[in-house]
């Protein structure tokens, strides 16, 4: 069963970003995801498919 995304929830990616922040939050959702860093505050936009690989587990907004 496919996980549903929501726009404001927060993913754990399986390789962390560069500035050493796992933790992105969901800024779109579609066919392409735009998901915001929370370490750094970059933006990039992934398809969905590169976007459901590489999360490791959605961390619902508090």
């Amino acid at each position: 069963m496919a996980e549903q995304y929501q726009i404001g929830d927060f993913v754990q990616m399986k390789k962390a970003h560069p500035c050493g922040s796992d933790r992105w939050e969901i800024l779109r959702v579609g066919m392409d995801f735009r998901i915001k860093c929370q370490g750094c505050g970059r933006m990039v936009l992934l398809s969905r498919r590169d976007f459901e690989k590489r999360v490791k587990k959605v961390l619902k907004q508090p």
